[in-house]
C-alpha cells in the first residue's frame, strides 16, 4: 500500500512539473500582454472618445482591408459612449457624422425594380461591409488563412485589448537567430504557439510566441490623426485596440454606471435596514 501511495505522489509531482514548465515544452508559450493603460479599465473606467475616433480611422484605413466587423452597424458609432456620439443628434441614425461615414462606403444591394445587383452609398442602418464575399475568397487572398472578424475580438481573446495592442505592436524587426520562419508566416512573441520544432538554438531557451499569417500591419506615419496625435506604431496599435474593445461591448460604460448605482442603492438600503432593526428592537431582550 505504501508503494502505491509513493507512486501516486511521484506521478502527481511529474504532472505538476509539466504544467508549470517553461515554453521549451511541447505546449509552447507566449509573452504576457503589455498593459495599454486604457482609460476604460476597471469598474469606473470609461472610453476616451478621441481615442475611439482615432481607432476607428486605423480600422477603416488599415484593418478593414482584411478584417470584417459583421456585427457592427454604422449607427452604433453614434450611440452614447461611441466614437461619434453627438448629444445634439435626434438619434444615432440622424447623427451627421455617422451619415457621412456611412455614405463613404459602397454597399452591395439589389435594384428593387429590376432585381439587378448594384452598389449604393451606405446609410446609418447598414452593417459594416465585409472585405471579401465569402470565406473562400478571404482565404485565397491571405495565403490560406481567413482573417478573423473583429466584432467581438476582445471578448474572444484572453487579455482583451491589452492582447490586441501587444500583438499589433510586438512584431520584432527580425526573428530570433536560430528560428526558422516559413514563407507566409511571421513570428510574434505574443502569439500562442510552440517554437520548439523550428528552433535550432539552445533547447532550454526556446523563444516564446508563435507564428501568425498576418504581416506587420502598422508602420509609423501610416495613418494621419485629425487631432495631431503622434501616429507611431505603438499609438495606432493602442487606439485600434481601444476601438475594438468598444465595438465588442458598446454599452460597457453604461453597464458599469448602472452597476455602481445598484451597489450604491444596496449600500443605502442595507444601512436603512440595519437602522430600522436597531430602532424596532431597541430595549427588547432577544
Amino acid at each position: 500500500m505504501t508503494i502505491s501511495i509513493r507512486k501516486l505522489a511521484l506521478a502527481a509531482a511529474s504532472v505538476a512539473a509539466l504544467a508549470t514548465a517553461g515554453p521549451a515544452l511541447a505546449e509552447g508559450g507566449k509573452l504576457e500582454p503589455r498593459s495599454g493603460g486604457f482609460s476604460f479599465d476597471g469598474p469606473l473606467g470609461t472610453f476616451d472618445q478621441a481615442q475611439l475616433q482615432r481607432g476607428y480611422k486605423v480600422y477603416r484605413e488599415v484593418c478593414s482591408a482584411c478584417h470584417s466587423m459583421n456585427l457592427l452597424s454604422f449607427r452604433t458609432l453614434g450611440e452614447r459612449g461611441g466614437p461619434f456620439y453627438d448629444p445634439e443628434a435626434a438619434s444615432p441614425a440622424e447623427n451627421r457624422f455617422v451619415r457621412a461615414l456611412a455614405a463613404e462606403t459602397q454597399i452591395a444591394d439589389i435594384d428593387t425594380e429590376t432585381g439587378d445587383p448594384l452598389m449604393r452609398p451606405g446609410i446609418a442602418a447598414d452593417k459594416f461591409p465585409a472585405p471579401f464575399p465569402n470565406a473562400t475568397a478571404a482565404a485565397a487572398a491571405n495565403g490560406g488563412a481567413v482573417p478573423p472578424d473583429l466584432s467581438v475580438m476582445t471578448k474572444a481573446r484572453e487579455g482583451g485589448a491589452d492582447y490586441i495592442y501587444s500583438l499589433l505592436s510586438g512584431y520584432p524587426e527580425t526573428p530570433p537567430a536560430g528560428l526558422k520562419v516559413n514563407d507566409g508566416q511571421y513570428y510574434n512573441p505574443y502569439m500562442s504557439g510552440d517554437m520548439t520544432p523550428f528552433w535550432s538554438g539552445d533547447p532550454e531557451h526556446v523563444p516564446a510566441g508563435g507564428f501568425i499569417a498576418m504581416a506587420p500591419p502598422l508602420v509609423d506615419g501610416q495613418v494621419t490623426f485629425d487631432d495631431g496625435t503622434a501616429n507611431t506604431v505603438d499609438q495606432m496599435a493602442k487606439d485600434v485596440a481601444a476601438y475594438v474593445a468598444w465595438a465588442s461591448d458598446p454599452r460597457a460604460t453604461e453597464r458599469k454606471q448602472t452597476g455602481m448605482g445598484v451597489l450604491a442603492f444596496l449600500a443605502i438600503f442595507a444601512g436603512l435596514t440595519y437602522a430600522s432593526y436597531r430602532k424596532i428592537w431597541k430595549g427588547v431582550a432577544h
